[in-house]
């Protein structure tokens, strides 16, 4: 039965416009491309749909039923009962962010010691309550460059993932910004920095690095490429791993300008890719440049602390032509699981756990060099994730991995045509040395 709720005024409504049916307001639409008839089959009941959603999702398993190695992204984390139990609490289950701040002082609450914990962890003096996830934060930063300091070339290590570098020319499509590749060293992995001081000119904003990279390599050379980008009146933009700022010097301590990065290992469930979060943090000179919002701490007419948005620089709340950003939702809630995790954790328990993915990543990555036809190809100090060299085909040998219950590494022949025939494998504080052994164990055996 076809219902239109405004049924009853329908012929008004028609008059009042100036036509006599319905049809009449697609008659621009030529009849070729209309369609006449959606070829679906007949509907299903409730419990016919729900046993055709549970049929489809058997098919799906499991990170607790398979192993996963698999390295440039989403890991499997362990995760406290604590941050879902406060997480499914009525006051908090919201993805998003409320403005009527009188109503809303938990949550702001929550938001600020998000932003306290990141700037601590980070080093740096200012953060925003997040943004969407640790790709897009880099097109922001790419952005908060060129306004800072006016030049309209960005550089990135080219060894950074395909995605980013995707969602960043999205982001400066049409700015007038362009990106710039630096080289990476192919027995170190690590930037090129020759290449760099060859590329870098006075129209250079700022220089994006990570630390750990895209192979899972610390840069140990960090002052010096910092000199180069402060001697060019450039920025220093810093990508970092948050679980290794347990154990490593923190982008600030190496004066980084801008900080940025994923957090879903903050706690956050893989959830199949998303929701996710980014983290965005900076010294404090740019703090009207920094996209999103930041939550800040004032008292109220009688005198008592309370929280509001100190600033939202973005074009619903200021003038079109000041915004520095159009975000217009922060990942609220994976920034309060953030918070929960962390503050479960604390600063020696964020020790304890880089700690842990250091160890998992030298012993898994000795134990495999050790089986014919694996090598490690880099030399450089890797934290939790690194790149072999395989002896033969690496979707071949995953495929016989996921035979065998065991999700193998990361491809990087499609993306890294230098890089043949090899896999880049991921591992977290999850496993135990008997999880690492049934890896190399079922590795020998497809081998």
């Amino acid at each position: 039965m076809k219902f239109i709720p405004n049924s009853s005024i329908k012929n008004e409504m028609l008059k009042e416009i100036g036509i006599k049916k319905i049809d009449d307001l697609f008659k621009d639409i030529p009849d070729e491309i209309k369609i006449k008839e959606l070829k679906i089959k007949k509907g299903l009941s409730q419990q016919e749909t729900e046993e055709k959603l549970r049929k489809i999702g058997c098919k799906n398993k499991s990170y607790s039923d398979f192993l996963s190695f698999i390295g440039g992204g989403i890991k499997p984390h362990y995760i406290p009962s604590v941050v879902k139990n406060i997480l499914s609490r009525g006051e908090f289950y919201t993805a998003y962010t409320p403005y009527q701040s009188e109503a809303s002082q938990g949550f702001l609450q929550a938001m600020f010691e998000y932003q306290s914990i990141i700037s601590e962890m980070t080093g740096m003096d200012i953060s925003n309550a997040s943004l969407y996830d640790g790709k897009t934060a880099v097109g922001e930063a790419a952005l908060m460059c060129t306004r800072i300091n006016k030049k309209s070339t960005f550089l990135i290590p080219s060894n950074i993932s395909w995605e980013k570098k995707i969602i960043l020319k999205n982001y400066t499509k049409g700015s007038g910004i362009k990106i710039k590749e630096i080289k990476y060293d192919m027995k170190t992995g690590k930037i090129d920095i020759n290449d760099l001081n060859n590329i870098i000119d006075d129209n250079v904003s700022g220089l994006y690095i990570e630390n750990p990279n895209f192979f899972g390599i610390f840069e140990d050379k960090v002052n010096e490429i910092n000199g180069i980008v402060k001697n060019n009146n450039s920025l220093l933009v810093c990508g970092v791993d948050p679980l290794s700022l347990g154990i490593v010097k923190s982008p600030g301590e190496y004066d980084a300008d801008i900080v940025i990065g994923e957090g879903r290992s903050l706690g956050n469930a893989m959830d199949f890719g998303g929701s996710t979060l980014g983290f965005f943090a900076s010294k404090k000179e740019y703090i009207r440049q920094i996209p999103g919002r930041i939550i800040g701490m004032t008292k109220d007419l009688e005198g008592r602390k309370s929280f509001c948005m100190s600033l939202q620089t973005r074009e619903q709340h200021i003038r079109r032509g000041r915004a520095t950003s159009n975000i217009c939702t922060n990942e609220g809630l994976c920034s309060l699981t953030a918070a929960v995790y962390l503050s479960w954790l604390g600063s020696n328990g964020l020790y304890d756990i880089g700690k842990k993915n250091f160890e998992n990543g030298q012993k898994l990555a000795k134990k495999i060099t050790k089986i014919n036809g694996f090598e490690k190809v880099f030399s450089s100090v890797h934290f939790n994730e690194f790149v072999v060299k395989c002896p033969y085909v690496v979707d071949k040998i995953n495929k016989k991995l996921l035979e065998r219950q065991i999700q193998g590494g990361l491809s990087l022949e499609e993306h890294y045509p230098d890089l043949k025939d090899t896999m880049l494998i991921g591992i977290t504080e999850l496993y135990n040395d008997e999880d690492i052994d049934r890896f190399i164990g079922t590795l020998e055996e497809v081998i």
